[in-house]
């Protein structure tokens, strides 16, 4: 891909790092933005942008997508050729806590980026969307299923956000690829899921917090084939919806923390807690499009991804032992 021009929002996010990581190492020029709010304790979102800043073609602002005034700026400074949208409010539970910023910054913070797009004659976005949306679907769950009927306040905003994406590409010819990402984990992954939360307790001997009895399962996909589909999806496409997962058998959490248990040599501590009704028992991704469309398909296994998750978390424990595991600002 020739050398572009790209704005990556939630740059210190999770998926953002990762996928502004690879960009740089293409040869992109990335303008990086994030709030950095306290949803979880900022200091994992200060040591990814750290990682970025060491890059030369890296530039890094912190602006809210909520602010159309700071993004026009932005816009106006830089010649942007896409944008990747990363930027979300993300977690199922804290979404019923508090809806309002949800809505803000998933909806309202996508319609500023389009309008902005619009105003400057952008064609290309990137949107990161969520297979919470495939709730009460038949598995495995395919981008054309019916996923009218969401059942949290964080999946009824991703909605949101892709159809109001829909109608920018039919009125103004947008070319947008809307990427529903299925359970994303690796090294310096969120401290609110699953993973981060249960390698950490383990290790500290504390009980782990499991909501329902640990037969629910997950698609997991590791952050690096997540990045990979990420930036596949600049190609031109015109208005495509592509699961990202792993695309196998969904691995239940009882397996999950018996992996963990290997991987650290210790045995877990369980309190159970009961299930939260806006949380899904499965997920499973048919990936079938993204190998279609974007020539896609995850190539680091649980084992593989867990290991390296479970290294980092080793070799950076000095400072992730005080990380909060708390969520919400």
């Amino acid at each position: 891909m020739q050398s572009k021009t790209i704005l990556v929002t939630g740059a210190a996010g999770f998926i953002g790092w990762k996928t502004a990581e690879l960009l740089l190492k293409e040869g992109h020029f990335v303008v990086g933005i994030d709030n950095m709010n306290h949803y979880y304790d900022v200091r994992l979102k200060e040591w990814r942008k750290k990682q970025l800043e060491s890059y030369d073609n890296f530039r890094f602002f912190e602006v809210d997508i909520e602010n159309l005034g700071a993004l026009k700026v932005l816009f106006d400074s830089f010649n942007f050729d896409a944008v990747i949208n990363l930027a979300a409010r993300a977690g199922v539970r804290y979404s019923i806590v508090n809806p309002h910023v949800y809505l803000e910054t998933n909806a309202h913070g996508t319609l500023n980026l389009l309008e902005l797009m619009k105003e400057k004659n952008i064609k290309k976005m990137v949107l990161a969307s969520t297979s919470s949306l495939y709730a009460g679907q038949p598995m495995p769950f395919k981008e054309d299923l019916p996923v009218n009927t969401p059942i949290s306040p964080y999946a009824a905003s991703k909605k949101a956000a892709e159809v109001m994406s829909y109608t920018y590409h039919y009125l103004y010819d947008m070319d947008i690829s809307i990427l529903r990402y299925f359970t994303v984990y690796g090294p310096a992954g969120r401290p609110d899921m699953s993973i981060f939360r249960f390698i950490k307790w383990i290790d500290e001997g504390k009980p782990i917090q499991l909501f329902g009895d640990g037969s629910q399962a997950r698609d997991f996909t590791y952050v690096d084939d997540i990045a990979k589909g990420t930036i596949l999806a600049l190609k031109p496409l015109g208005y495509e919806i592509i699961n990202l997962g792993g695309g196998k058998n969904p691995i239940s959490l009882k397996t999950l923390i018996e992996k963990i248990e290997n991987l650290l040599g210790k045995k877990a501590k369980i309190d159970y807690k009961p299930f939260n009704k806006a949380d899904m028992m499965e997920t499973w991704a048919d990936i079938e499009k993204a190998g279609k469309l974007l020539g896609w398909k995850p190539e680091i296994d649980i084992d593989k991804g867990l290991k390296r998750t479970v290294d980092w978390y080793l070799e950076n424990k000095d400072w992730v032992k005080d990380i909060s595991l708390e969520e919400g600002s």
